[in-house]
């Protein structure tokens, strides 16, 4: 079951005693979109990540934004390119960028001068029920952002799109007007299904990203969905988000720690790797790397 080469499109390491991350300091309640984090609320570096991968075939990992003070989102890829320049890893970065700052456009230059960065990342889940959105209002809608989002081209940066099925429909349309921004949706675009008609707006919303060639999907975060969750669910979830996209277009990755809330490492990969088990050989190994290697362009030997 482990047999395949891995890419991890998405993983979280932090130094909480480096940079201060708000949402992983105390207290801790279980409203919110994570439940409570006060599991992972500690200190997660690259020998933890590699004890929770034991027995996988690693070859790379892609670091996303994890959530620090915005103000220290410079500190946060220096303090990983540093890394990655003394050990290989991570192979590549999505730095955060808040795309509505007025002052956006230099840190993009920053972000992009540093050489393993590849992409930002801006959380812009919005949803009306308080427990579940993560920004008071839903900022895509916003001319400055839409600006900000405009000019990740001009420095060669992809976008990874973590937002909420309602909101993809118009997010469709803005990105089908910079087919040069390579967009990567995260954690099979975390459908609500609580919400009325929860899986048919998400798989509505998902065909209208799909519909654009430069959008990609990155399968995980099954707990957004369904807490607890079970293999079922699973597939489904997983399959359709295949289906939708293409088994080129989609990716596996860990989202360690913040999956450990919902299972742990193997569970999820596991998981996974059953769950394709009747795919073609290519379909299977595109899947759990090399389409991370080619979206990210990482250029890894597979």
């Amino acid at each position: 079951m482990r047999d395949l080469p891995f890419i991890d499109a998405h993983v979280h390491l932090w130094d909480l005693e480096r940079i201060r991350y708000p949402w992983l300091m105390p207290p801790f309640g279980h409203d919110g979109p994570n439940g409570s984090v006060e599991a992972i609320a500690r200190t997660y570096m690259l020998p933890d990540y590699f004890a929770d991968a034991s027995g996988w075939d690693v070859r790379g990992i892609v670091h996303i934004d994890a959530g620090a003070v915005p103000e220290a989102a410079l500190d946060e890829t220096d303090w990983l390119q540093d890394m990655a320049d003394d050990g290989g890893l991570p192979s590549a970065i999505v730095a955060f960028a808040a795309l509505d700052h007025p002052g956006v456009e230099m840190l993009l230059q920053a972000h992009a001068q540093r050489r393993n960065v590849r992409g930002i990342r801006h959380i812009v889940n919005w949803h009306a029920d308080p427990n579940r959105t993560y920004t008071p209002r839903d900022v895509t809608q916003d001319e400055a952002w839409q600006r900000g989002f405009a000019l990740l081209g001009k420095y060669g940066l992809s976008f990874d799109l973590q937002a909420y099925p309602a909101q993809f429909p118009a997010l469709a349309r803005l990105i089908e007007r910079h087919p040069e921004v390579p967009v990567i949706v995260n954690h099979c675009g975390m459908m609500v299904p609580g919400d009325p008609d929860g899986r048919g707006e998400w798989r509505a919303g998902m065909a209208a990203l799909a519909s654009c060639a430069n959008v990609s999907v990155k399968i995980s975060g099954i707990g957004f969905a369904y807490r607890p969750w079970n293999l079922e669910e699973a597939r489904s979830y997983v399959r359709e988000t295949i289906d939708i996209f293409g088994a080129h277009r989609a990716m596996f990755a860990s989202d360690v720690p913040t999956d450990k809330l919902f299972g742990s490492f193997d569970r999820h990969l596991l998981a996974y790797r059953t769950i394709i088990s009747d795919l073609t050989l290519p379909e299977q190994r595109a899947l759990f790397a090399g389409n991370a290697n080619r979206i990210y362009r990482l250029g890894i030997d597979l």
